[in-house]
């Protein structure tokens, strides 16, 4: 993990915990701010760690990066000069406009390379390495199901009532396919495994709205 992708995911954490917490933020609940913070940590930690895993079992490598827009036509050549960090306008602005209601958590993107030990494992020295679409499924998936994990394992803790929502909340978010959301790795890679994540995500989702 280089120093760019954890500045990056220390941001991911800052903006999450203030969407988290904005109606906190607002009455200056302190307590509330920082337990929002330690949810963030878990909940975006778990997520990298799970793909980090997927990654290496993969003999591949796995970085994060803010969730930007640049693209604005069917064309490649159709995009700003400089990106514009979606993953931290969005979620702020919808938190905003919304008072806090609308908590927008979609803040990450994480791309994937091959290590060169997977050439030399699995390919032959010299062999073509590059990642295919399934791989990248793979590796999106792991961090949903992790996070989904989170949820239920939180739910028999006392005292992370709010874990279980946050972390399945997270996990449905990110499963929407746009742009170069986790969720469009998934759909791209595996149209099965997406609908599969998809339907889970949203009764597990919706169990802990009822529930918790």
């Amino acid at each position: 993990m280089n120093s760019r992708e954890i500045s990056h995911i220390i941001v991911a954490i800052i903006v999450l915990a203030i969407i988290i917490s904005f109606s906190s933020l607002l009455d200056l609940r302190f307590a509330a701010i920082g337990a929002s913070l330690i949810f963030s940590f878990i909940i975006i930690g778990v997520n990298i760690a799970a793909k980090k895993w997927a990654a290496n079992s993969l003999d591949a490598d796995v970085q994060h990066e803010i969730w930007t827009w640049s693209r604005y036509g069917p064309k490649p050549s159709k995009h700003l000069a400089r990106p514009i960090p979606s993953g931290i306008i969005l979620p702020l602005v919808l938190s905003a406009f919304s008072l806090g209601s609308l908590k927008c958590m979609s803040l990450l993107t994480y791309q994937t390379s091959a290590l060169r030990r997977r050439a030399a494992r699995r390919f032959g020295l010299y062999s073509f390495t590059e990642m295919t679409q399934w791989h990248n499924a793979l590796i999106g998936s792991a961090g949903i199901v992790a996070n989904l994990l989170l949820a239920f394992v939180a739910y028999f803790i006392p005292g992370l009532e709010a874990l279980p929502k946050l972390s399945a909340f997270y996990a449905f978010w990110n499963l929407i396919p746009i742009s170069s959301l986790d969720g469009t790795h998934i759909l791209f890679g595996s149209r099965i495994v997406y609908t599969a994540l998809a339907i889970l995500t949203i009764i597990i989702t919706l169990a802990t709205f009822i529930i918790v």
